[in-house]
């Protein structure tokens, strides 16, 4: 696939050209704790525990399932809702009214899991999470096109980035101290629904462009985006796609592993301290990160860069799986994400087809987020299921990183 040089302000209208002020970002970021939170508390701590107490003797087989088909909603709900916000009018703006339904459609799915004491309804509850919190982001990350000229995504890719490890980080803490699933979940909704208010009472959304007339066929044929017409965008994809399944690999079974793998004697308190490691670390290199890509101009250098220092960290962890090793591969890990993914959102943006539907063509980009979701249960359970174990998952993590970092050399349309 090839692609035309980067377009100018004059070939892309649409781009904002004022700055946003630091006070709208750190609604937008506030908002982001919410939704990661949702995501991390029940992914890292939660539902993992739940699985083992309501099938002990196939909690990996339950906790593959409940996750995978999350995911599977995720996927198609990023985009879709994304897509109504973008066709959403009134005097509260198109993204706002959103990210509160997806808050409240989360809190439904927490409250449920709280009280599941069946493997259906664990499903259905974390269902309803994702579908909730992915609407939410989907709404979240396309104020960011909507709002921030091309010069300042970057260090807003960065803010929001760090909102995110934060709020997995609170979302993990929370669901630790509570010393039980049941209370976890109850106290994660709380923190959602606190979290999510201030961007939606005080953030402004950009005034709505023309919205063409609706037609369903329409509707849904726009969800192809050509890799022909827009190979830059087809890249980013699969840039995300890559590395995200990386993360996904190393992070869904992280639980057992320290609890089977690395035989951790308290699996619960090694989650919590991992993700405050793998959050400090990250802090450190967000929003640094995101300031100089945009102080240089260039974001793929620091993608790649990125990607093999994560993938150096997965292949030491497959190589030693003990304690301490497992703490440095968190500390190498967060550094390498956090600068991916305040990179990462400033290229998502700027190889966007259009403005007017921002929002569903995020979410299509964001499908390659949750996919790896749908996947890594299934590639992790057959791994160490088998002969490979966990080194071999680890290794397949460290393989998917890397090709994703090296993919995004072929997008010719950012520097």
């Amino acid at each position: 696939m090839t692609a035309a040089p980067p377009l100018d302000a004059a070939e892309r209208p649409w781009e904002p050209s004022t700055p946003v002020r630091a006070g709208w970002v750190s609604l937008l970021a506030v908002a982001n704790l919410a939704v990661f939170a949702a995501f991390f508390g029940p992914l890292q701590v939660l539902l993992a525990q739940q699985a083992e107490d309501l099938s002990p003797g196939s909690k990996e087989a339950t906790l593959g399932l409940v996750t995978g088909i999350g995911a599977f909603v995720a996927m198609v709900a990023n985009p879709v809702l994304g897509a109504c916000s973008d066709r959403t009018r009134g005097r509260f703006g198109r993204r706002r009214p959103w990210v509160l339904t997806g808050a409240l459609v989360s809190v439904g799915g927490l409250a449920l899991l709280s009280g599941s004491q069946l493997v259906a309804l664990m499903v259905l509850g974390w269902a309803l999470v994702q579908l909730g919190a992915n609407g939410s982001l989907a709404a979240i990350m396309a104020a960011i096109p909507d709002r921030v000229p091309r010069t300042q995504r970057g260090v807003v890719g960065g803010t929001v980035a760090l909102a995110q490890t934060v709020g997995a980080l609170l979302g993990v803490g929370i669901a630790s101290v509570t010393g039980d699933w049941a209370i976890g979940y109850l106290a994660v909704a709380v923190f959602v629904v606190l979290a999510s208010l201030p961007y939606v009472l005080g953030g402004r959304d950009e005034p709505v462009r023309h919205v063409p007339a609706f037609s369903w066929s329409g509707f849904l044929r726009g969800f192809w985006v050509s890799p022909r017409r827009h190979p830059d965008f087809a890249w980013a994809w699969v840039v995300r796609f890559l590395v995200q399944l990386g993360n996904a690999l190393g992070l869904v079974y992280l639980y057992y592993f320290l609890q089977d793998g690395v035989g951790y004697a308290d699996p619960e308190g090694g989650v919590f301290l991992l993700t405050v490691v793998y959050a400090v670390s990250s802090v450190l290199t967000t929003v640094t990160s995101g300031r100089l890509s945009d102080r240089l101009g260039r974001r793929k250098v620091f993608i790649v860069v990125s990607g093999v220092v994560m993938a150096l960290a997965a292949t030491a962890l497959a190589l030693a799986p003990v304690w301490p090793m497992v703490v440095a591969g968190a500390v190498v890990l967060g550094a390498g994400f956090g600068v991916f993914t305040a990179v990462d959102y400033a290229v998502m943006t700027e190889v966007l087809p259009t403005a007017e539907d921002s929002g569903r063509d995020l979410g299509v980009i964001n499908v390659a987020a949750s996919l790896p979701q749908v996947f890594s249960p299934v590639l992790a359970g057959a791994l160490v299921s088998s002969g490979a174990g966990y080194p071999g998952l680890y290794l397949l993590a460290a393989l998917a990183t890397l090709a994703g970092a090296l993919a995004v050399g072929r997008i010719r349309g950012v520097r």
